[in-house]
């Protein structure tokens, strides 16, 4: 094997696998969902919707936005928790110690904004949430306007007035897919933050050394 390829998959086999577990469950979402929306349509003596058409619809866009809306909560708030917070015997917390915490920086170059200082500083000591809640946000904005044309389809399929963007979110359905969302989310951060501190997955970083004790903090 090429030893620049063999190098990249080993820096980079992660975030591959990731990438390609990504696209191929977003496709089988796309042709379930376009399958299931048009015998909906089919059921009210519509024709079915193309492919291309799905794509822009209520259905497909409300589906797909408040499932990663919920996902960026989740991180952007466990990403921030974890700066205070601390679970006893958790591998996802950090020590309770302050003592015990040691930065570590790997060799290499420093990125320039912490050079820099400043605000530029602090904008890149905060970017990890920043980010995931500016993500948050963006997907909420999208849930809310997919969530919106879809009930105005199905309103409109079934011979009912159709509603504005406030009414729909006043309403009881938008909050309902969100509160879904968010609850199991936050119950799968529980998950893994009470779990490890009695499981163990062995060469896992979300998992402490096989031999350590239940009640060491971090990994």
């Amino acid at each position: 094997m090429n030893p620049k390829r063999d190098n990249f998959w080993k820096r980079n086999g992660l975030s591959l696998v990731l990438t390609a577990l990504f696209a191929l469950f977003l496709v089988a979402q796309i042709i379930a969902g376009h399958a299931a929306w048009n015998t909906d349509r089919l059921d009210h003596h519509l024709p079915p919707e193309a492919m291309s058409s799905y794509l822009t619809s209520g259905h497909f866009v409300s589906a797909t936005f408040e499932n990663w809306e919920s996902e960026f909560l989740q991180m952007g708030m466990y990403v921030l928790l974890t700066v205070w917070l601390r679970q006893r015997g958790s591998a996802e917390s950090r020590p309770l110690d302050p003592a015990e915490e040691e930065e570590r920086i790997d060799r290499g170059p420093t990125p320039w904004p912490v050079l820099a200082g400043g605000a530029w500083r602090w904008l890149y000591a905060h970017s990890l949430s920043i980010t995931f809640f500016v993500l948050f946000a963006l997907s909420f904005v999208l849930h809310a306007c997919g969530s919106w044309k879809h009930e105005n389809d199905e309103r409109a399929m079934a011979g009912e007035p159709l509603i504005s963007l406030a009414e729909h979110l006043c309403g009881a359905q938008f909050w309902f897919e969100s509160f879904q969302n968010w609850q199991s989310e936050f119950l799968a951060v529980l998950s893994i933050v009470v779990l490890s501190i009695f499981l163990r997955q062995d060469k896992s970083p979300e998992s402490k050394p096989l031999a350590a004790p239940h009640g060491q903090t971090g990994t």
